[in-house]
């Protein structure tokens, strides 16, 4: 009983104990004495902090994508706003002395609005990567690096999210204009004489860039569970984390 109230102490006082929090946890959930039998009226079992791990994750996995899946949730910040491809820098550097740049920039906007558009498709991969977490996942999850739950879903569901992005950002980027005014620079740039090739990938680019922007919110969410995960929105999580209280 004590070993199990030690343990949500740990982590509903995370911001306050940063130093050595996630070995105590690793020590508590690795005690013989504390298991999901051990559970009792009063008391907490591995199954049910590990279910307050996964709500955490859940609410902060839905509150990332209701963020940068609306109207400017890329293209308005400046953490993760798309920049052009390397290659197409060349090109707007070549446009602007000729007050054509505004192509360039019409294309910055357009990849961004793909990449809120395909974010919403996110949230189902991300509710599927933590409901197949385990006890296991978990404890090494508590007992990891500040982005050890991050780098679980990013590893669980990347390959995944890629694709199931990808052609949402293909659809939306060709509905929202971005190919032809990609057509558009391109054209103007090769009018030019002496300029180099240009080659990019829009689509491989803009995901990539879509999926570096979600991973990094989702981080930034798990850096602040850790550090104060009294976030006490559902009844299970003021069960798990009010009982330290």
């Amino acid at each position: 009983m004590k070993r199990i109230l030690s343990l949500v102490s740990v982590l509903a006082l995370g911001g306050c104990q940063t130093d050595g929090w996630q070995d105590t946890a690793q020590t508590l959930l690795n005690s013989p004495g504390l298991s999901a039998a051990s559970a009792n009226a009063g008391s907490l079992s591995v199954a049910q902090i590990t279910a307050g791990l996964k709500e955490a994750l859940n609410i902060g996995s839905n509150n990332v994508v209701s963020q940068l899946s609306k109207k400017g949730g890329f293209n308005l910040d400046p953490k993760i706003r798309i920049p052009l491809p390397e290659t197409l820098q060349k090109v707007d550097s070549a446009l602007k002395p000729i007050g054509m740049s505004y192509l360039t920039e019409d294309l910055q906007n357009r990849m961004n609005g793909a990449a809120e558009a395909a974010t919403a498709e996110a949230l189902p991969l991300f509710v599927s990567a933590i409901q197949k977490m385990t006890i296991d996942d978990a404890r090494s999850i508590l007992s990891g690096r500040q982005d050890a739950a991050t780098q679980y879903l990013r590893k669980t569901m990347g390959a995944e999210l890629s694709q199931k992005i990808q052609p949402i950002v293909a659809s939306a980027l060709t509905q929202a204009g971005a190919v032809k005014a990609y057509d558009n620079v391109v054209g103007q740039y090769e009018k030019m004489p002496f300029m180099p090739d240009v080659k990019a990938n829009m689509n491989d680019f803009v995901t990539q860039k879509a999926m570096d922007g979600i991973f990094y919110y989702v981080a930034r969410e798990e850096a602040a569970i850790r550090e104060n995960p009294a976030r006490r929105t559902t009844d299970l999580l003021r069960t798990v984390f009010g009982n330290a209280d």
